[in-house]
Formats: structure tokens, C-alpha cells, sequence
């Protein structure tokens, strides 16, 4: 594609973006993220009710900018409006190593920054949740997700994509290459859930998906798409009589929460999520009640003041 001038509108930018190198190496999950951000983002008013997209790249200013994030923040949520604004950035400073311009007003504009997510479930939240959705064939798949993605602390992504040949059901063993970093995690199966599995198996090990999304009306089984994934776990959530403040996000947190609970050290905890270094576990460190209290307990020396 022609490489756009710094007088051309910036939709010409985004669609050469679309058509770099730089876009095609990413992931094909990543692509669909930042087109579905960019869109958006291109028609948000900005100035004289003018579309961002119909803006020329030479006159798009910081101010242009930070009307257009406050609008992302009011619309999407603070979460979402930081991804959109890193999704045009990645765009733009692709334009500026092709000399399509030279200044940067997405690097000016500050944004919110978000507190990071601390619900967890409880193990009596999981058993009401699996009760009702092993309950009911239409949400047996969806019950799978979330049994695997809590029992193995992985990416409910990854659950949702997750196919037969990635399980030894004899062995009890799941052998998974993570779709985030490319890490290889080899993990027990627990013999609730491989029972699970092995009914599933039985009724839908005739194609790849191991927990696929079931149209009774249509007649199709495909994975769940990711935003699909949300709208039926509240629904079991309603069922259940559980908070909505549950999202299937939350499942590997709360499992690596638990470990770290029950005093599993570090590398064994890597061992299990395919984090690289220990740093990374660090959005998963909370303080909890009984965490302290087991290391208050370890000191042994409760009853030395008495």
C-alpha cells in the first residue's frame, strides 16, 4: 500500500497500518483487539463534530486527543479507553518510522490509571457455579471452562480453545502451549475433572474442541467466541444466586492466590501458570486473612509472651 502523506486523513494511517509487517507479526487475537479499538476510535468527534477518522495526520492535536480519551473513558471504561489509546499509539508510531510524520500527540496524553483486580472466588462460589452448569446440557461446555480454568490456573482464552489432543485422558495429564507467551505447561488432571472430561469426550470427542459452545436452534458447535463467554457465565452466575462481580477473568487469580496460601513457592507456581520470572506473578500477591494467618502461625511463637 502507498505510503499515506502527513496531509492525508487518518484513516489513510490506520489502514496502512493494517497492511504493515509490523500488524501482520502479531497475533491474530491482537489484530482483531486493536481493529475492533481503531474503529471505534475513528468515529469519535473531536473537533467541530468531526469524525477522528476525516482529521488530517498533520493536524490532529493533544487537545483533539484528550477529548477523544475522556469520550473512550465514558463509553467504554477507563480499562478500555487505555487499550484504544495504545492501539493508536502503536498505529502512529508506525507512521513516524516510515518519516509520515514526525510528532507524536498520542505520547502526551495522559491516562487514568486502573486499580488492579482483586475479586476472588471462593470454593463455595465454584461449587454453586458447577452445580448449575454441569446441571443443565447447555451449559455442561461452559461449567468445563470454568472447572479447567480454576482447577489448572490457566487463561480461560486458552480454555476455550483447548482440544482433545492436548489431553491424555488415561493419564489423568494435559500438556498445553499457552497462546500469550508460547510457554509449555504440563499439568495433572484431578479425578473429578477428568471424569468431567471423559463424559464430554464420550458425547463431543467427534471434533478438535474440548468444551465448545452448543447451538441447540442451529445445530452448530464451535468455541466460544471471547465475548460470548461473559453474558453466559452471568447467567449461570443469576442462576447460581452468585454476585456478577464473578467474571471467568478471575479464575486464575484466585487460583494462584490459593497456592500461594497453601505456601507453594514461587518456581512451583511458575510451573503451573508459565510465567517467566517471579516478578510477573506479582499482580496475583493480595493479603488475605488466612495467608497471614499461616505466617503468623509458621513463626511458632504464639504462646512466648504469656
Amino acid at each position: 500500500m502507498k505510503i499515506p502523506k502527513s496531509t492525508a486523513k487518518i484513516s489513510k494511517l490506520i489502514d496502512f497500518y493494517y497492511y504493515s509487517p509490523a500488524y501482520l507479526r502479531i497475533s491474530g487475537k491482537t489484530q482483531l483487539e486493536y481493529e475492533r479499538c481503531l474503529t471505534k476510535a475513528m468515529q469519535t468527534t473531536v473537533k467541530h463534530k468531526s469524525k477522528l477518522a476525516n482529521i488530517r495526520i498533520c493536524d490532529l492535536t493533544a487537545g483533539m486527543l484528550a477529548t477523544a480519551y475522556e469520550k473512550w473513558v465514558a463509553s467504554y471504561g477507563v480499562r478500555q479507553a487505555n487499550y484504544t489509546k495504545s492501539a493508536l499509539s502503536v498505529a502512529w508510531r508506525y507512521g513516524m518510522t516510515k518519516d509520515i510524520m514526525i510528532h507524536n500527540p498520542v505520547a502526551v496524553i495522559k491516562t487514568i490509571a486502573t486499580k488492579p483486580r482483586k475479586v476472588k472466588w471462593e470454593r463455595s462460589d465454584i461449587k454453586a457455579f458447577l452445580t448449575v452448569a454441569y446441571g443443565k446440557w447447555e451449559y455442561r461446555s461452559l461449567g468445563l471452562l470454568v472447572h479447567m480454568s480454576y482447577d489448572w490456573g490457566q487463561r480461560v482464552g486458552d480454555m476455550r480453545m483447548l482440544k482433545w489432543d492436548s489431553l491424555d485422558l488415561d493419564l489423568c495429564r494435559m500438556d498445553l502451549t499457552q497462546s500469550k507467551r508460547g510457554a509449555d505447561v504440563h499439568l495433572p488432571i484431578s479425578q473429578n475433572l477428568c471424569q468431567m472430561l471423559r463424559n464430554q469426550k464420550e458425547e463431543f470427542g467427534f471434533q478438535d474442541f474440548v468444551a465448545p459452545k452448543i447451538s441447540i436452534n442451529k445445530g452448530l458447535i464451535r468455541p466460544y467466541l471471547i465475548n460470548e463467554i461473559s453474558n453466559n457465565i452471568n447467567a449461570v452466575l443469576d442462576e447460581a444466586n452468585l454476585s456478577r462481580d464473578l467474571t471467568a477473568m478471575d479464575l486464575r487469580r484466585t487460583a494462584v492466590t490459593e497456592m500461594m496460601e497453601a505456601g507453594v513457592d514461587l518456581v512451583g507456581i511458575m510451573q503451573v501458570t508459565g510465567h517467566a520470572s517471579p516478578t510477573s506473578l506479582a499482580p496475583y500477591m493480595v493479603n488475605t486473612f488466612s495467608g497471614a494467618s499461616k505466617a503468623l502461625s509458621a513463626r511458632g511463637n504464639e504462646d512466648e509472651h504469656s
